[in-house]
């Protein structure tokens, strides 16, 4: 069996059902993720009477988000909530919640209530008791089912503020646990972040990965044995949904180029 064939049985015992889609560049990623949350969104509210939506920081969604205010979307049967954020106030330009207000939130007609924030200027255990408390007076007392998450990819394999090395990865009796930052990725700052149980419970996760600087990483995480103390985003692994990986051609570029889950 070639070096592709190794890599799709080792990825189908990692992350079933799991496929790689493959984009162009950042901004057709961005288009692709825009269409793939319609489309998720659309499919969820012909059945159910909400869709909840955990969303990522960073860079990489942005595009997408700018894409989505423009969108008609039935946003007073939407919720957002963030899988992770940095603890800074709300105005801050690095805080999760500011870059998605600015890029998508402030420009749709959503209620208040539907927006459910991370409180990042709080110390981090207590932001992490007061998000976890949200939770659970929306989910019930049943791990969070969310619709779908957004997720990206550190250098470093970390996922949400799931980093090497931290305890943050290994929590599974509490849903969002505070994480003591002092290491590169900046910004170094505390964060809050889901745990693992909660993004495994998610019906889709999407992740978003772009650029250059992600090749050496994204070949690294889904080509070698699973080592989610050094990877943590090798843990992450549905229990009952669909992982989807949206990639552009410039973070592809260290992958095979044949294997049966390429679209």
């Amino acid at each position: 069996m070639g070096a592709a064939g190794d890599w799709a049985a080792q990825m189908r015992k990692i992350l079933p059902p799991w496929v790689i889609e493959v984009v162009p560049n950042q901004a057709s990623l961005g288009e692709r993720a825009a269409e793939e949350f319609i489309q998720l969104a659309d499919k969820e509210l012909r059945t159910r009477s909400l869709f909840t939506v955990a969303l990522a920081g960073g860079s990489t969604p942005q595009k997408m988000y700018f894409l989505l205010s423009e969108a008609h979307l039935s946003w007073d049967r939407i919720h957002f909530f963030w899988g992770d954020e940095r603890c800074l106030p709300p105005e801050d330009e690095d805080s999760n919640y500011h870059m998605a207000y600015e890029a998508l939130l402030k420009s749709i007609s959503i209620p208040s209530e539907n927006i459910h924030r991370i409180q990042g200027e709080l110390p981090m255990e207590q932001a992490a008791q007061t998000y976890e408390e949200d939770l659970r007076v929306f989910f019930g007392t049943t791990t969070p089912r969310f619709g779908l998450i957004l997720l990206g990819m550190g250098r470093d394999g970390h996922t949400a503020s799931l980093f090497p090395g931290t305890s943050a990865a290994n929590e599974t009796s509490h849903w969002v646990t505070p994480v003591f930052h002092n290491v590169p990725p900046p910004p170094v700052v505390d964060r809050v972040t889901l745990t693992l149980p909660v993004l495994n419970a998610a019906a889709h996760i999407l992740f978003l990965i772009s650029g250059s600087e992600k090749a050496k990483i994204l070949a690294k995480v889904l080509q070698s044995p699973i080592q989610p103390e050094l990877f943590p985003v090798q843990a992450v692994k549905p229990v009952s949904g669909t992982l989807h990986w949206l990639v552009d051609q410039d973070a592809a570029a260290a992958l095979p180029t044949k294997h049966p889950n390429y679209e």
